[in-house]
């Protein structure tokens, strides 16, 4: 990407394989093609870019923590104190981020630490794709990074490395009045970021005009029976808001703003658009015990970050059935201590496949038409991976003898089957011959099993000819 500074066309960004010529960004464009004749040069585009950065900022803070900012000009920083626990874990959510935006065509790195400028740093000079520096140790971590990563000016940085200087720790061990008096205050004033001796807030982005309420205090409040308080004042005002656009929250995002400059975040999902207010009230005050109020908060900031249309329904006779119980209530309860990801429900997949046949979705997902297959007897219990057990067959379409499973050895004194599966050839070359031939066996002691082999039993193309337990009758 070339684009002007000042009077001269230089170059702003460049791709590995520029990299690899030994372009760098700043290189005139006029020598930058004198060297390479066939290089390909396109226009950088800053309003686009960053309007870019806004959309995938957005996407964020709908999907992972509502504190979400662009970091130009190629990054994000969130917030996520609060909701990660949501999401799995830290790792968790950093990995399912990552993977969400290589499946997009973005390639990404991502770092936890305890201040912006270090997560800054981290993200873009550490080497590893995902970094989680532990709280109190991030000091050691980022003082081998290059002074680049302190998002100082270009200027600054070619100055430092004149004076002999190219990690952030070197540096940070100088006097502070000298660099003052060269380079100014932003020396003194990146490496306080970055090391947290200086606050920065991070404005959160915002769509347009979501339903939203606050409250200001004159006098700091740190109570936790404070908070509940003033949660109970603004929930009302948040649902009326929302009853006017006929909308439910589905997430709703409470700022505490406190007097040194820092926000606490607390975010509540709901299964399905509520806005019930006691309902709303309890799933906000649960949270309050994860609040670090610090020396005060100064102002609440209550927003229905995720907002959709209540359907209103006609309400079901008695006389002619019985109206369905509503567990949503419970499910956002467990949902909002225990984290989304843990609480679900199976659903069946279109696959002959057993592991394959089954997925995981929300607990209040709407049915599907599917249903389980019924031709053939399905095992209560489906092993996480099928296990290799030890067996003998008499004939390559019979059953099992006996097998040995887990150092126990089982006769079989009844079997039924085989139920031949074939690999889904169209999911990749593997599986164009695979092959397993599944029997339900009963053992001596009255116990049922699912076991299948690999393979015809005659040809080494269709499998290994392994046997496997896949699954218990129960």
């Amino acid at each position: 990407m070339a684009g002007r500074e000042g009077t001269r066309r230089v170059i702003l960004s460049v791709d590995l394989a520029a990299r690899r010529l030994g372009l760098r960004p700043g290189t005139p464009v006029a020598k930058a093609q004198a060297l390479h004749p066939d290089l390909v040069i396109m226009d950088a585009d800053p309003d686009g870019d960053r309007a870019g950065l806004e959309r995938l900022a957005l996407w964020f803070q709908h999907r992972i923590a509502p504190i979400v900012a662009p970091d130009p000009p190629d990054g994000i920083v969130l917030d996520t104190t609060g909701a990660d626990h949501l999401h799995g874990g830290e790792a968790i959510m950093l990995e399912n981020m990552i993977t969400r935006l290589k499946e997009s065509g973005i390639t990404a790195r991502a770092a936890i630490a305890d201040t912006w400028g270090a997560a800054h740093a981290l993200a873009r000079y550490d080497r590893g794709r995902i970094t989680i520096v532990p709280p109190g140790e991030m000091a050691a971590v980022i003082a081998d990074l290059p002074i680049e990563a302190l998002r100082l000016p270009v200027d600054i940085i070619d100055g430092l490395h004149g004076l002999g200087v190219s990690r952030i720790g070197p540096l940070a061990g100088m006097p502070r009045a000298p660099l003052a008096l060269r380079f100014g205050p932003d020396v003194a004033r990146r490496l306080d970021q970055a090391f947290g001796r200086q606050a920065e807030a991070i404005v959160p982005v915002r769509l347009q005009a979501p339903v939203q309420v606050s409250r200001n205090f004159a006098e700091p409040i740190s109570a936790a029976e404070t908070i509940a308080r003033y949660i109970t004042k603004l929930v009302p005002p948040l649902c009326a808001g929302l009853e006017e656009r006929e909308q439910g929250v589905r997430r709703l995002d409470l700022l505490l703003h406190r007097v040194d400059s820092r926000t606490e975040a607390v975010r509540v999902a709901t299964a399905m658009p509520v806005r019930d207010v006691r309902r709303l009230t309890r799933l906000l005050c649960d949270r309050i015990e994860t609040i670090d109020p610090g020396f005060g908060i100064e102002r609440m900031v209550l927003t229905a970050s995720l907002a959709e249309p209540i359907l209103h329904r006609q309400g079901v006779s008695a006389l002619i059935e019985e109206e369905e119980a509503d567990v949503s209530d419970l499910i956002d309860t467990l949902a909002n201590r225990v984290g989304t990801q843990a609480l679900y429900r199976f659903a069946p997949v279109e696959s002959d496949v057993p592991e394959r046949a089954v997925c995981r979705v929300p607990a209040l997902a709407p049915e599907e038409a599917r249903e389980w297959p019924d031709h053939w007897p399905r095992p209560t219990r489906l092993l996480p991976r099928p296990e290799p057990i030890q067996t003998m067959a008499v004939l390559p379409d019979h059953p099992p003898v006996f097998f040995i499973w887990r150092g126990i050895r089982r006769r079989i004194r009844c079997a039924d089957g085989p139920e031949r599966m074939f690999g889904e050839w169209w999911k990749g070359d593997a599986e164009l011959t695979t092959v397993r031939d599944y029997f339900r066996v009963e053992d001596t002691s009255g116990e049922t099993f699912w076991v299948y082999r690999t393979g015809d039993g005659e040809h080494g193309e269709t499998g290994s000819q392994g046997w496997f337990l896949h699954g218990l009758f129960e």
